[in-house]
């Protein structure tokens, strides 16, 4: 039973040197630049971009959202608060640490609008 326990740890190590190995030098050396048809852009111009900015601005809507609104930050600062006053500390600062992750997503969802403007502002402009 050990000698097939230490099988397995040796196989593992081994494949594990064998997927870092490959994974390394399967990284380009230069940035690879991505050429789209005209029926790509098209697609991405009419169905896509308005999926993307609706999602984005449904996001934002409840990310920035006052304490009524559940999965907002405020809302998580909210239940924070709830639990420090019953004297669940820890669960409390998880909430917290989890509301501020969360708020800094709006940072994240403020850049992604703004590439998917350009985009469209480069690419769709006569469609």
């Amino acid at each position: 039973m050990r000698s097939r326990n230490w099988a397995v740890v040796a196989a593992l190590i081994v494949g594990t040197g064998l997927a870092g190995s490959g994974v390394a030098s399967a990284q380009p050396s230069a940035p690879a630049t991505t050429t789209l048809s005209p029926e790509q852009v098209t697609k991405l111009c009419e169905k896509r971009l308005p999926k993307m900015e609706e999602r984005i601005a449904k996001l934002a809507k409840r990310i920035n959202g006052g304490p009524e609104v559940k999965g907002s930050a405020a809302w998580l600062k909210a239940r924070a608060d709830k639990e420090r006053a019953a004297g669940r500390e820890t669960t409390a600062e998880l909430l917290t640490e989890r509301a501020e992750r969360r708020a800094g997503r709006a940072d994240d969802l403020d850049r992604l609008t703004k590439r998917v403007a350009e985009f469209k502002s480069t690419h769709c402009a006569g469609k």
